[in-house]
């Protein structure tokens, strides 16, 4: 197995700029062939989707092979990949269509690990129904998340439970696949929030145990859109609010308007590079796909264990990040100093680490860090060791500073 750090960075025009990106967590830089499938695809004749015109084949095209390509890269079936604007619109759209099935005395449970894309849609869709909202606690001083602390929030009137499968802020991995067991042999539904953890690990929609995975394609390398996993079986027994001359058929039941057809094409490219990362040319898509976040784990993993030692020599210092199995994002706090002037700092030499909660507002405040969050530093597939060492000398440098 090979990893080709150099080439990639070499397909990557943005970081020819020469910062030093930790903000991958919020969006990651986008490869050469992804941009010019996008610029291929407004190149062509495009139009509505059909078959006689060669604009209705093309869009048609597009999107077939975009669901085939998120199908591979989820282990999901095609027919139940639907595509959104977000993560964010997505999950508020299922959950204004479940809310229309639930009754008094129904309870959801959501997690204060989740970002709040997995919390408000379900949390406003219960105050409408009259359902009553659990939320599952994390251990703020290891931040994990475990399927016990789903199990204490689950009754007989479970109807759905909100999990993240990576936490955006710190890392954390819950065990999906045992929240699952929990989940539905209490008779409801899980939703995982995958967005963080796509970027980092392999997915399977199927062994996790997922009713409904939402990811973000601009989260791996990809262009900014949403897109949802279900079997299309159940996709069958949901009746969204929907226009009446638009398809009934499943996927397209749920998506509303023009599909962003360059953006697919982008999309489909961005698994194409992520497929070949692992050096891996043989087998079908799925099988690269395993090889290559075998070797973008094996990549990070190093960095992660480099920027670890690097912070524990770091004077002031506390990494909130501590789960066991994590994804390489740390959250920082500086003793006695703002994580935004440290923020500002890097900057200043080319370093890009935001601060803040992220969307995670509740995990922010569940580690008693409050609305103001932390220095959040995310590695990426195209992380360097120069990026590592980079952002170790910066805070070095700023934490010398007289506060």
């Amino acid at each position: 197995m090979t990893y080709d750090l150099t080439a990639l960075r070499a397909d990557i025009p943005a970081l020819a700029a020469g910062t030093a990106h930790f903000d991958g967590p919020g969006g990651t830089q986008t490869p050469r062939p992804v941009i010019e499938a996008i610029a291929d695809a407004l190149s062509r004749p495009l139009s509505n989707r059909g078959g006689l015109l060669p604009g209705e084949r093309h869009a048609d095209t597009l999107v077939v092979e975009a669901r085939r390509a998120l199908a591979d890269l989820l282990g999901a079936d095609p027919a139940g990949i639907v595509i959104g604007r977000s993560a964010t619109q997505l999950t508020y759209d299922i959950a204004r269509t479940l809310a229309a099935g639930w009754s008094e005395g129904d309870e959801v449970v959501v997690t204060r690990l989740d970002h709040d894309a997995n919390i408000r849609p379900w949390v406003q869709a219960a105050e409408r129904a009259g359902v009553t909202v659990r939320r599952a606690d994390f251990d703020p001083a290891t931040g994990e998340l475990t399927a016990d602390h789903i199990r204490a929030q689950l009754s007989p009137r479970t109807r759905l439970v909100a999990v993240t499968a990576a936490s955006n802020l710190i890392g954390t991995m819950p065990p999906v696949a045992e929240i699952a067991r929990l989940v539905h042999e209490a008779g409801a539904l899980l939703y995982v929030d995958g967005v963080h953890y796509t970027a980092h690990a392999p997915v399977d929609v199927r062994a996790l145990g997922a009713d409904f995975f939402v990811c973000s394609p601009y989260k791996f390398l990809g262009p900014h859109h949403g897109v949802l996993a279900a079997a299309p079986e159940l996709l069958e027994t949901l009746r969204p609010d929907k226009l009446l001359p638009s398809s009934d058929a499943v996927p397209e039941r749920f998506e509303l308007g023009t599909l962003p057809y360059e953006f697919l094409a982008g999309t489909r490219a961005a698994v194409d590079v992520l497929a070949g990362l692992g050096g891996r040319t043989d087998g079908d898509r799925r099988a690269r796909l395993g090889a290559a976040y075998e070797a973008i784990g094996e990549h990070e993993a190093r960095l992660r264990a480099r920027l670890e030692e690097g912070l524990a020599a770091l004077d002031g210092v506390t990494v909130h990040s501590r789960a066991a199995r994590r994804t390489p994002t740390l959250l920082l706090t500086l003793d006695g100093r703002r994580t935004e002037d440290a923020y500002r700092f890097l900057a200043g030499r080319n370093v890009h680490a935001p601060s803040g909660h992220f969307y995670a507002l509740e995990a922010s405040r569940h580690l008693g860090l409050g609305d103001t969050g932390g220095l959040r530093v995310g590695l990426a597939c195209y992380t360097s060791d120069e990026d590592v060492d980079r952002l170790l000398d910066g805070l070095a440098a700023f934490l010398k500073e007289t506060p």
